[in-house]
């Protein structure tokens, strides 16, 4: 018997959509296929917390859910989808609604014979900050359910066809007259296909589909964000006896730089410096993400947290041919583990009878301050 999704996650039952998305994060990085190669128990894991989020994370899969349990999504329900988040296909909270008031609201089932496209998928795919400049193409792994082979997504036997449904006349649905109502419902002979198999391939079991992994380019564009989605048409699960395909969702995550702060289409960093460099001025080199060098001409006495800005040598802006622009924040480094000759020149420096005033002036108000919040607390 399948978990309760609430304990999948580990949340409680009246979890928001934030406490729900930070569990599944948590989870789904976890138990990814991409950390745990040729781990079984891993890899079953994933596709239960991404079943469990898929529904938990919608209004009316989670109603249908806490009323009815696992029984709200046993027909037709498509299977979860590793990689990313498992999709329900059909069936679910839809197919108990219009079961009960499809025909009274003015409507028939939703897509009538043949219905049962595949699900849409999630992949969760993490890049560089350097791919997100440049752009770039790579390939991801995704276990999920492709058209069968053998039967070529039918799932007859090879020799075999499907046969008309006789419930239903090949309609996948059936009407009964109820009073003034007409009630409209799928037919439980073909649950709604239309046919029904005889003889089923081998192969798939008649579902005309078999799990599997695929490998798939993903061409990323240069300018990409946190979060940007990239969709791959008919790249998702296979649909039922050759029902169209689902789409597949890859999600983009960046990681963090070694040396560079991403803010929008804007860049920033650090750049320490000696103290010695700072009080004299001259230039700077510093990196920039297209791998050149830009210099800076540092002014005499330049303090901690002065910024440089550089134009354009930002992250490139998706689909445009704009640039932001790089913040370049001085940090001026005290000098550790000096030699004896060099103490003795600062001190001789310190105690050369030039006002402090001149030399530090934002130190030297500071205590003067100071001193006039003595002198007030001690009249």
């Amino acid at each position: 018997m399948a978990r309760d999704y609430y304990e999948v996650l580990g949340v409680e039952r009246g979890a928001d959509e934030a406490d729900l998305k930070k569990a599944y994060r948590k989870l789904a990085m976890q138990y990814h296929p991409d950390r745990n190669p040729d781990d079984e128990e891993a890899e079953a894991k994933f596709k239960e917390v991404n079943e469990a989020y898929d529904v938990l994370k919608d209004a009316d899969k989670r109603a249908a859910y806490d009323r009815f349990g696992h029984e709200a999504f046993t027909q037709g329900a498509g299977a979860g989808g590793p990689g990313g988040g498992a999709g329900f296909g059909g069936g679910g909270f839809s197919d108990i609604f219009e079961e009960m008031f499809g025909e009274f609201m003015g409507r028939g089932r939703a897509g009538g014979p043949g219905r049962g496209r595949g699900s849409d998928l999630r992949y969760n795919l993490e890049i560089s900050l350097d791919d997100a400049y440049r752009g770039a193409k790579t390939e991801i792994r995704v276990p999920t359910s492709d058209t069968c082979e053998r039967c070529e997504g039918t799932g007859a036997k090879p020799g075999s066809k499907p046969t008309t449904c006789g419930t239903c006349g090949g309609a996948g649905k059936i009407r009964a007259q109820q009073g003034f109502f007409t009630i409209e419902r799928t037919c439980p002979a073909c649950g709604g296909q239309g046919r029904v198999i005889d003889d089923p391939c081998g192969a798939c079991a008649g579902q005309g589909r078999v799990q599997k992994e695929k490998t798939l380019a993903v061409n990323i564009p240069a300018g990409v964000e946190e979060g940007t989605r990239i969709r791959l048409s008919g790249e998702g699960e296979a649909g039922v006896r050759g029902a169209p395909s689902g789409d597949l969702y890859v999600f983009l995550s960046i990681a963090p730089h070694r040396f560079f702060r991403r803010e929008g289409a804007d860049l920033h960093c650090k750049v320490p410096i000696p103290m010695v460099k700072a009080a004299l001025g001259g230039t700077l080199e510093v990196p920039t993400m297209d791998g050149k060098r830009a210099r800076l001409s540092l002014p005499q006495g330049v303090q901690t947290g002065h910024q440089f800005r550089l134009k354009a040598k930002g992250m490139p802006v998706l689909r445009s041919p704009n640039k932001g622009d790089l913040y370049v924040e001085i940090v001026v480094e005290t000098p550790v583990h000096l030699t004896k000759r060099q103490r003795e020149l600062l001190e001789e420096f310190d105690t050369a009878g030039e006002s402090g005033e001149k030399h530090s002036p934002a130190s030297a108000g500071f205590f003067a301050k100071v001193k006039e919040l003595w002198d007030d607390l001690t009249d």
